[in-house]
């Protein structure tokens, strides 16, 4: 298979972009080429030339090389003072203004959920604190782009290791240790998995009209976009988010006013009033 060329790389890194909103700058050639190669050894192809041209005139074959594309690194509980921040701050928050002033319904969207580990971390904090036998509610809507990893996410199991991350409580209430031919594994139990249903969504795409949301986590992402698509991206997301709603971003994701929003917390952001119209 020849090496990829400069040219080949350019419409790789134009077609990326224009499909999923994701820059890949000069420096994920080699990432580009780590992740495409298999799958061009797979489909016995000469050379990534004509894995573009595939990929340009079928869209199944776009949608297999966007997930090859996609990182989907995650682990339980990361950035564990968000949950913190969860526990101690927002549901006291919440319950001193349930019913009659707010609903007992939470409503969060996981917007790059991954392999899952990020919606179900979600679930175990709130379920914890917001037991449903004093009447809350608690709804996860978690989306990514590549359908190999929520595949994995609605599966929900795991290897026991990935287990080292989630709090002793959490893991014994919530989660089922395997036996036989699946010792060595984990899965999330019924309770937990009810709470979340999961979607395919491109964030360069229209969004589900499915807000507003309490909390929006979208961590780890806006560094794989250009500026003006991050202010536009962030304006959108925002624009979901139910009054006194959250937008959870990732560490190194700093934002400030020029995306319409206040920091509260490290990483944790509100809307400026106003910002966000106009942002759809």
């Amino acid at each position: 298979m020849h090496a990829l060329t400069t040219r080949e790389f350019r419409l790789f890194q134009s077609l990326v972009h224009r499909e999923a909103g994701i820059f890949l700058s000069d420096q994920k050639r080699a990432l580009l080429v780590g992740r495409l190669t298999p799958r061009i050894r797979a489909l016995a192809l000469p050379s990534f030339g004509a894995y573009y041209d595939l990929v340009s005139a079928d869209r199944t074959a776009l949608a297999q090389m966007i997930d090859s594309v996609c990182t989907n690194e995650t682990s339980f509980f990361r950035e564990a003072w968000h949950f913190d921040f969860m526990a101690k701050t927002l549901v006291p928050e919440w319950r001193n203004s349930s019913a009659p002033v707010r609903s007992r319904t939470i409503r969060v969207w996981s917007a790059a959920c991954s392999t899952g580990e990020e919606p179900y971390s979600i679930a175990m904090c709130l379920r914890h604190h917001l037991p449903e036998e004093e009447g809350w509610r608690i709804e996860i809507l978690a989306t990514d782009l590549s359908t190999r990893a929520l595949r994995a996410a609605q599966d929900a199991v795991w290897p026991i290791a990935s287990a080292e991350t989630i709090p002793e409580h959490y893991r014994r209430a919530f989660m089922l240790k395997g036996e036989g031919s699946r010792a060595g594994l984990m899965r999330a139990g019924r309770p937990l998995r009810s709470m979340i249903s999961f979607r395919r969504q491109n964030l360069h795409d229209a969004y589900p009209e499915s807000g507003p949301f309490d909390l929006i986590f979208c961590r780890n992402v806006l560094i794989y976009f250009q500026k003006e698509a991050r202010i536009r991206l962030v304006k959108r997301l925002t624009s979901l988010l139910g009054q006194r709603g959250y937008l959870f971003v990732g560490h190194a994701e700093g934002l400030n006013a020029e995306y319409g929003v206040r920091a509260v917390a490290p990483s944790i952001y509100v809307p400026i009033p106003g910002s966000e119209k106009g942002a759809q």
